[in-house]
Order: structure tokens, then C-alpha cells, then sequence
């Protein structure tokens, strides 16, 4: 982090990231049972990079990969330092799937006691002002805020409870009679404190350090702010075979009609100013047979 980036992350801006990338994808079976659900592709990108890119755009540049200890490597490779995308990304291991707010547990030395976003690398976020949105969000002076997004089936998400002023007043974990459907997103900002109230948890049920419990925690302090992302963004949850194939359909539609691709973390660099047009044709040339090449090269012809 440069002396510039420092002081915008004490000033309140987001400037870390986690991505999730664990878990034993159990729900996809067999195709997960010898690799990591998020490297398998959704339309023409691993799904890996559908997540690292909604970081980028939120102007997070310093991200940390947590994977499990086969598919350490394998993230490596697709991903190495960051340096191709402008940024840097590291990498550390969750042995078992300990639930999502072990994250900052395991990555309390990445943190430094800075402010930090987590997202999960199964999930995809697109729309209109998508990145004013976050950049807004990232920034926290105390607290922690999260995303909501009304879908059709709450009873399989965290679902938040709002009082007649529209404040959050509580949020409830796979409820079995949801009193609405606004479901808490894989997307989270949290402040200093983070780490700290993370290690205050006690397993659950299931024997896993919930999210549900940690935001509770902000919830308590009143210090917990819930952003409704509203009918112009899509959220998609890609950790079942119809919701996979239900991103691939959305990401090919939109790109084949627009001609502009989502989630490619070369074309957020290029545009935020983290790499130039020199670094940009390089990279195009590792993938030109594809046609993913052919894209990034035209954005420079084009600019």
C-alpha cells in the first residue's frame, strides 16, 4: 500500500479486500469434487474473477485469496501476484469450512488493523452506477455496512428486518417464515474492529463462525448500515448447477448484446489507470485464439 492509499484508508476508504474462496462446493458435485467451484467458468471467465473485479471497481486494490490448501497453487497460477491486473493479491488457507467470519481471523496480519470489504467468490454483481455505488460504501468512518437485494426464495439467505423508518433492526439467518425478502448479499464493509469481534464468536450449530452473528454484532452497536442495491443491479449466487447455468445465460446475453464483457479485472485495470496500453496488449496476447485477447485489444483501438 503507497503512502497515498494509506491515507485514504485512514481517512475511511476501503482499501483491502478478502475474497472466499473455500469451502468443499459440496452442492456441486462431482464437478467440484477435484476442483475449486470458483475456478470453473461462468460463460467465458473463471468465476473467480467475477468477484475480484467487483473489488477493483470499488477501488480496492490490495486483496487477499483465502482457498483451500489443494487449490492454493491452482489460484496462484490463474491469479500469481496481482501485477498483471495493477494489484496485489496474496493468498492464505482455510483447512475446513469453518464459516465465512473465520476470514478475519485467518486474515487478521493482511488486515493490520485496517478497514476491510470481504466478498464471496461465488458471487456476481452487475449494474448501472454498480461502481459509484461501492466506491460510496467503501467509505466508513466506524461501523460496517452490508447489502441487501430482494429476491423470491429468503428462506435461503440471511434476511434483514427493517422498522417503519427503513433502519435495519435485526437479521436472521435461513429463516424458516421470512417476515420480508430483502436477502444479505455475499458483499461486506467493516471497519477496524472487525477482527476483534470476529474472535468474540461462538460457533453455531453447524459449528461454523456465522456472518449472520457478526453483523448482529455492528447491529447492536448501531453501527450497522444496510444498503438496498434496488431493481437496476443483478446479484447472482452461483453455488447450485441451476444458478450456474442461470450466470452463464445472464453474463453471455449481456455481453453478446452489448459487446462488453463483465467481470474482466484487465479491462477495470486498464480503465482505472492501473496498467497501460502497453501492459494491456500483452496480456491480450496470451488469449487471442479465444477472442477474450481480440477484446482487450480493441479497447485500445477503440480509445
Amino acid at each position: 500500500m503507497n503512502k497515498k492509499e494509506k491515507n485514504e484508508s485512514k481517512k475511511g476508504y476501503i482499501k483491502k479486500g478478502i475474497i472466499l474462496a473455500g469451502g468443499k462446493g459440496s452442492r456441486l458435485y462431482p464437478i467440484t469434487k477435484s476442483i475449486s467451484k470458483q475456478l470453473l467458468p461462468i460463460y467465458d471467465k473463471p468465476m473467480i474473477y467475477y468477484p475480484l473485479t467487483t473489488l477493483m471497481i470499488a477501488g480496492i486494490n490490495d486483496i487477499l485469496v483465502i482457498t483451500t490448501p489443494q487449490d492454493k497453487d491452482i489460484f496462484k497460477n490463474l491469479l500469481g501476484n496481482g501485477s498483471d491486473f495493477g494489484i496485489k493479491i496474496s493468498y492464505a488457507v482455510q483447512y475446513s469450512p469453518s464459516g465465512l467470519a473465520e476470514s478475519f481471523i485467518i486474515g487478521e496480519d493482511f488486515i493490520s488493523n485496517q478497514k476491510v470489504a470481504l466478498i464471496l467468490g461465488d458471487n456476481i454483481f452487475y449494474g448501472q452506477g454498480l461502481g459509484n455505488q461501492l466506491k460510496n460504501s467503501s467509505y466508513i468512518e466506524n461501523g460496517a455496512t452490508i447489502f441487501s437485494y430482494v429476491v423470491k426464495d429468503p428462506e435461503r439467505y440471511g434476511v434483514v428486518e427493517f422498522n417503519e423508518l427503513g433502519d435495519a433492526i435485526s437479521i436472521i439467518e435461513k429463516p424458516i417464515n421470512p417476515k420480508n425478502n430483502h436477502a444479505i448479499t455475499g458483499l461486506y464493509f467493516y471497519d477496524e474492529s472487525v477482527v476483534q469481534k470476529a474472535k468474540s464468536l461462538k460457533p453455531s450449530k453447524r459449528g461454523e463462525l456465522e456472518i449472520t452473528d457478526l453483523n448482529n454484532l455492528y447491529l447492536k452497536e448501531r453501527k450497522l448500515k444496510v444498503y438496498d442495491l434496488g431493481r437496476g443491479t443483478a446479484w447472482l449466487d452461483t453455488g447450485t448447477f441451476d444458478s450456474m447455468c442461470d450466470a452463464t445465460n445472464f453474463i453471455k446475453t449481456i455481453e453478446n448484446r452489448q459487446g462488453m464483457k463483465i467481470g474482466c479485472p484487465e479491462e477495470v485495470a486498464w480503465r482505472n489507470g492501473l496498467i497501460d496500453d502497453m501492459k494491456l496488449k500483452q496480456l491480450a496476447k496470451r488469449s487471442l485464439k479465444s477472442g477474450y485477447g481480440e477484446y482487450l485489444l480493441n479497447l485500445v483501438r477503440k480509445d
